[in-house]
């Protein structure tokens, strides 16, 4: 994909560094899959086996960050983002601007949920789990690099783009 704006991580940073600049590129990889789409082309399942679309994905995205982290580390109360839309997965009159903004603050906030944390070890009770910010800065990548994988399948599928 050209003009391609994300930032690599450092190849000699710290663990925290290092983890949330990971997550951070993950993010951008997704905003980079979606872009230059129109709102139609992203509600699109492009593949005919599945309900998958890339609004799909930047709505869960969405959620998931609220979940880990503003319920799971920020101990917020919990309120779903798409109310009776399996996790914001349907998309069917969705509106891909609207989607993209309230990913975009909650991505804004969970970088401020995590930086509220002096170490990764700094671990919450969550409900009878105790979890780490490092556990979730290191899940949330692995959730992103799964759904990546899924965006570059859909995207290809939508016009033919292909590319980190």
């Amino acid at each position: 994909m050209d003009h391609d704006q994300r930032t690599p991580p450092s190849k000699v940073a710290g663990d925290r560094e290092s983890l949330t600049s990971f997550l951070d590129r993950q993010r951008a990889t997704l905003a980079l899959k979606c872009r230059g789409l129109t709102g139609d082309q992203l509600r699109r399942r492009a593949v005919p086996t599945s309900d998958l679309t890339l609004l799909g994905l930047v709505r869960h995205a969405a959620s998931v960050e609220r979940s880990w982290f503003g319920f799971a580390l920020g101990a917020e109360d919990f309120r779903d983002l798409w109310p009776g839309e399996a996790d914001g997965f349907r998309v069917e009159g969705a509106d891909a601007d609207q989607a993209f903004a309230v990913w975009r603050e909650e991505c804004d906030h969970s970088r401020a949920v995590a930086s509220s944390f002096a170490s990764l070890d700094d671990t919450v009770e969550c409900g009878s789990v105790t979890i780490s910010l490092r556990y979730v800065l290191t899940h949330m990548i692995e959730e992103y690099a799964r759904h990546n994988g899924h965006a570059d399948l859909l995207r290809e599928a939508i016009d033919g783009t292909v590319g980190e």
